[in-house]
C-alpha cells in the first residue's frame, strides 16, 4: 500500500466552524474554539490520519474585511494558507447562507483562477436549518462557484465529518508521511500553551478586550519529578485593561490560570505549574516580535 500525504486549508468567515472542524478531524484540541470571532490568529496545523493517508489541516484565520495591522496580517496568512494547500475546504454556515463575506471569499477564489487548488464546499451547522433550505443553499453556492464536491456537516456534532475526511484522504498526493505518526500539531508546545491561556481569557473577558491582548510563553522548565513550570506573560495595551484582566483581588487571572493549567495538564498528561503575569505594552500591536510569536508576518499587516 502506498502512503499519501498533503495539506488541506480550511477557509471561511470568522466563526464558520473551522477550528471546531479541525479539532474534530484531528481528534484532539489543537485550535482555539470560542464564540468570539477572529480567535484563530496563526495558521495552526493539525495532523489527521485516515487509512494510509496523512492529512495536514491548515486552520486559517477567518477571512474578513481587515481594519488594522493585526487584521491585515491575519487575512494575508489565511490566503497564504489556502494558496499552499493541495485542497481547500470552504466552510459556510447553513443558517447564514451566502453572506457578503462569503461573496468576498468567492471573489478572492475566482481571482486566483487556474493557480488555485481545487475547492470543496462544506456547509456547516446543518442542524440549524430545514432540508429544503439546505438544498436551496447548496444549489445557490454551486452556481456561484465550481466546487469539486459538496458536503453537509455539523463540525460540532460530527455529522458528515467522516465522509469528508475519507474523501480528502483519497485525494491526497502519493507521498511519504510528513509528520511522525503520533504527532497531532506542528505548533511548538510553547505556542499551544499560550493559545490555551488566550482562549481562557477570551472566554472570560467581554467585548473588545480579547483583541487588545496577547499571551506569550516566556519560560518552560522541565522538573525532575516529570512536571513542568510554565511562565507566561499577558500583554495588554492599556493600564485599564490590566485591571480588568487581573479582576477584583486578582480573581479573574486566578480563574484563567486554573482553567488553562487544567487543560494543559489534560493535554500533556502530566502536572503543570503555571504562572501568569500581566504587563502593559501600549504598542504591542505594532511590534514585529509579537507577530512572530503568533506565527504571523509583521510585514503582511502593512
Amino acid at each position: 500500500m502506498s502512503t499519501r500525504a498533503g495539506f488541506v486549508a480550511l477557509i471561511g468567515e470568522p466563526n464558520a466552524g473551522k477550528s471546531t472542524l479541525l479539532n474534530r478531524m484531528v481528534g484532539a484540541k489543537v485550535s482555539i474554539v470560542t464564540h468570539k470571532v477572529q480567535t484563530t490568529r496563526a495558521r495552526i496545523r493539525g495532523v489527521a490520519l485516515e487509512g494510509e493517508s496523512q492529512i495536514v489541516f491548515v486552520d486559517t484565520p477567518g477571512l474578513f474585511q481587515p481594519k488594522r495591522r493585526l487584521d491585515r496580517a491575519m487575512v494575508k496568512a489565511a490566503w497564504g494558507g489556502a494558496a499552499d494547500a493541495d485542497l481547500v475546504v470552504l466552510l459556510v454556515e447553513a443558517h447564514r447562507g451566502l453572506t457578503d463575506g462569503v461573496e468576498r471569499i468567492l471573489d478572492g477564489l475566482r481571482e486566483r483562477g487556474g493557480d488555485a487548488p481545487p475547492v470543496a464546499l462544506a456547509i456547516n451547522k446543518i442542524d440549524r436549518v430545514e432540508a429544503p433550505v439546505l438544498l436551496g443553499l447548496t444549489q445557490e453556492l454551486n452556481e456561484a462557484y465550481p466546487f469539486v464536491e459538496t458536503f453537509m456537516i455539523s463540525a460540532e456534532r460530527g455529522h458528515g465529518c467522516d465522509d469528508l475526511k475519507r474523501w480528502l484522504a483519497e485525494r491526497m498526493p502519493e507521498s511519504p508521511w510528513l509528520y511522525p505518526e503520533d504527532q497531532i500539531a506542528d505548533l511548538p508546545m510553547r505556542m499551544i500553551a499560550a493559545e490555551i491561556t488566550r482562549e481562557k481569557l477570551t472566554l472570560r473577558l467581554h467585548q473588545e478586550l480579547p483583541y487588545q491582548l496577547t499571551v506569550e510563553t516566556e519560560m518552560w522548565e522541565e522538573r525532575k519529578d516529570g512536571s513542568a513550570r510554565i511562565d507566561q506573560v499577558i500583554y495588554v495595551a492599556r493600564d485599564g485593561h490590566k485591571g480588568i484582566v487581573l479582576g477584583k483581588k486578582g480573581e479573574t487571572v486566578k480563574a484563567v490560570s486554573k482553567a488553562a493549567r487544567e487543560e494543559l495538564e489534560e493535554f500533556l498528561g502530566r502536572r503543570i505549574h503555571l504562572f501568569l503575569q500581566v504587563k502593559v505594552r501600549p504598542n504591542w500591536l505594532e511590534e514585529a516580535a509579537r507577530y512572530t510569536e503568533m506565527g504571523l508576518d509583521f510585514k503582511d499587516g502593512a
